[in-house]
């Protein structure tokens, strides 16, 4: 269960260890470390912007992690989200994720062998398509009560050099407060805030370079 769910790996020796949701920090220290580093301020000034709270998640197997957050100014708010795990096709920002994947890999995360033991968990997968190829066409995603009843996201992917998404921005509110009226300034907010997340990791990875 621990395997099918990327919390542990077994290797030849039939020796576990641990998998890519708990070996997150580890396996990816610079790249994670500087992305959050990088993407703070920023989502300090999206939460400042939109009143709402706005997180950082990355993917991990078929669940995405949450690395940064902050929470909005309201009183009534959705609350910090950072080192939560959510099953990616339930989060605004794991769709976006999941439909940068090639083909053949979302196969593998999706497959009949992959979920046997828990088909009744595995997402419909038709709908997720469906739902993955509006996200790429609209260029952000949104979560209506997935995750947590009375909680909605719109997330945007934050993409390193024009390339594949590496990670997500999402903005949490209490769905009440949540309107087709309001989604076009939460989208706006979204797309100012990863293209700078996006200038800024460049230049830093730029810097690296020289």
């Amino acid at each position: 269960m621990l395997c099918y769910r990327d919390f542990a790996v077994q290797d030849g020796d039939r020796r576990y260890s641990a998998g890519p949701i708990l070996s997150l920090a580890a396996r990816s220290h610079s790249r994670a470390a500087q992305l959050r580093a990088v993407a703070m301020p920023h989502l300090a000034a999206l939460a400042g912007r939109v009143g709402e709270s706005a997180n950082l998640a990355v993917l991990a197997g078929d669940h995405v992690r949450f690395i940064g957050s902050v929470e909005g100014s309201q009183a009534l708010r959705v609350g910090n989200r950072e080192g939560m795990v959510f099953p990616a096709h339930r989060t605004s920002g794991g769709v976006l994720l999941l439909a940068e994947l090639p083909p053949e890999e979302f196969a593998t995360l999706y497959s009949d062998e992959r979920w046997a033991d828990r088909l009744d968990e595995r997402p419909d997968l038709k709908a997720l398509r469906r739902e993955m190829r509006l996200a790429r066409e609209r260029g952000f995603a949104i979560n209506n009560g997935r995750t947590e009843t009375g909680v909605t996201a719109v997330g945007r992917a934050v993409r390193i050099d024009g390339g594949r998404a590496e990670a997500a921005v999402s903005v949490s509110l209490p769905t009440a407060r949540y309107s087709r009226t309001t989604l076009p300034r939460l989208v706006a907010a979204l797309a100012v805030t990863t293209t700078d997340i996006e200038r800024e990791l460049a230049a830093a990875l730029a810097a690296e370079d020289d």
